[in-house]
């Protein structure tokens, strides 16, 4: 009869290898993994969507399919099999050590394009692991944006120049293709309501693919409508405007839904076709080949370390204003109110405002870690350990950047076009005072306690200078307008907001 193939909720190929010679199919939705703290709303329906359209597609394929809607526990499912069980590696680490030691066969996941061992040979004997090598040989091995000699279309591997422009007046984006809701959906809707989950922030109408076929037409979407000004307003960050010329594929990918080389071939086809510029295809196809798989092979080659990683000794708690408590500091309230009503924010705002926070304020690195993980609707733990411990808060020591991402409110008010200071009671141009910017204060106070770590780091050489040249009065008073902003994020119930 051949065996049972474990498809796990974020494993949702049409061709994971687990299905190959299995008599019948396993899928489970767990209230345990559901209930581990608040969860967004959006997450777990478009999840929990996902899967039981997953469930009908490998029916209509002709597999025998057992589902486990509500399950007290996954191990409670999983202790009735008696047969031999197969899954494709998982994608958590802790999950792929739990279903060895039940003595479940692992096969690889074919879901990205670089297997873990596979990026450890690659970065074996490297004195620095950085995205910018990585991604040039995935250019060269997968042949986009090369010529015939290997070398980089347009002569250069990356166009960062011309694809961090802050947004101009009016900046506004065609709106995204969004899915029409099915029965699917209404009844995941339902059951969420039924079992009475910590869920937080808002649901409805669904807006990510949970299908492979609404996948592919966010896609064409995506690359007609906002692929050809993508490159130029990556970085920008618009209030009101949370989606911008962005792609809102994260979640299918993530899901196993598309492919990332179906998605990044589709934009080499776009600017082959001269519909698309080549920096708007380089800034993109470098986020799903480049930086995306180098965060999947970075979490797997450090995975025993990101849980423990606090470089900077951070332990604040992380402050209810990330569930939605005001703080006050406008650029921070916003963003978190566009996750709150989407599960989304774009990646600038998500390091520089969420994590820029965090790292200033000092927050505890894998409570940030886990709130951007369930807060999301993308979360998973090796996005999120490596983008947020790594690259945001430098919990790694410098792993994987070679400097912190720290930044004043001139940058914030910069890539924002001044939109969430104009509303903010604080001056991104003061850094002490009542009306100093919580933001800069806490930025050059992070400089200042740090200055002799980053003294021989020639990125933050210029910074540490600044911070010296400021007298004694003028540092004693950006340390206290710090501790103040420290105060009022941690003054907040750390309750509130849920």
């Amino acid at each position: 009869m051949g065996h049972t193939a474990l498809v796990l909720g974020d494993q949702l190929m049409a061709d994971n290898p687990a299905l190959e010679g299995a008599g019948r199919v396993l899928i489970v939705e767990s209230l345990e993994s559901l209930g581990r703290g608040p969860l967004h709303r959006a997450r777990a329906h478009v999840v929990l969507s996902a899967m039981r359209h997953h469930a009908g597609a490998l029916r209509d394929r002709g597999f025998e399919v057992s589902e486990h809607r509500g399950a007290t526990s996954f191990a409670s499912v999983l202790d009735q099999e008696k047969g031999e069980l197969v899954c494709a590696r998982p994608n958590r680490a802790s999950a792929a050590r739990a279903l060895a030691e039940r003595g479940v066969t692992l096969v690889g996941s074919g879901q990205f394009l670089t297997a873990p061992e596979d990026f450890a040979a690659w970065a074996e004997g490297r004195k620095s692991i950085t995205m910018e090598p990585f991604y040039r040989e995935q250019r060269r091995s997968l042949g986009l944006l090369v010529d015939s000699g290997g070398e980089p279309a347009g002569g250069r591997w990356n166009f960062d120049a011309e694809n961090r422009k802050p947004p101009k007046t009016g900046l506004e984006a065609p709106a995204p293709w969004h899915p029409v809701e099915d029965a699917i959906d209404e009844e995941v809707r339902a059951d969420l309501a039924r079992w009475k989950l910590d869920l937080w922030g808002e649901d409805g109408p669904r807006r990510f693919a949970a299908t492979a076929a609404e996948a592919r037409l966010a896609l064409d979407d995506f690359v007609e409508q906002r692929l050809p000004e993508f490159g130029s307003w990556q970085d920008a960050m618009v209030p009101g405007e949370p989606f911008l010329f962005h792609s809102l594929l994260s979640v299918p990918l993530n899901l196993g839904l598309i492919g990332p080389l179906e998605v990044a071939r589709a934009a080499q086809t776009a600017w082959e076709a001269g519909s698309v510029p080549i920096e708007a295809a380089e800034g993109f196809i470098r986020q799903v080949i480049g930086w995306r798989e180098y965060v999947w092979g970075m979490y797997w080659l450090r995975a025993g370390e990101w849980r423990v990683d606090n470089a900077l000794a951070a332990t604040a708690p992380l402050p209810a204003a990330y569930w939605g408590e005001p703080s006050g500091w406008a650029c921070l309230d916003g963003v978190v109110e566009s996750v709150r009503r989407h599960g989304y924010a774009n990646h600038i705002e998500r390091l520089m405002v969420l994590g820029n926070v965090a790292l200033l304020a000092g927050l505890e690195p894998w409570d940030v870690v886990g709130w951007f993980e369930r807060a999301f609707v993308d979360g998973a733990e090796w996005v999120m350990a490596p983008n947020a411990a790594g690259m945001a808060l430098y919990a790694d020591g410098g792993a994987m950047m070679t400097k912190p991402y720290a930044a004043g409110g001139n940058y914030i008010h910069r890539m924002s076009g001044g939109a969430w200071c104009a509303s903010c009671r604080y001056s991104p141009k003061k850094r002490t005072g009542e009306d100093g910017c919580p933001v800069s204060a806490l930025y050059w106070d992070f400089v200042g306690r740090n200055s002799e770590r980053f003294a021989g780091n020639h990125r933050m050489a210029m910074a540490v200078r600044g911070w010296e040249r400021f007298d004694s009065a003028e540092q004693a008073a950006i340390a206290g307008r710090a501790a103040l902003a420290r105060d009022e994020l941690a003054g907040i119930r750390p309750d509130a907001g849920r």
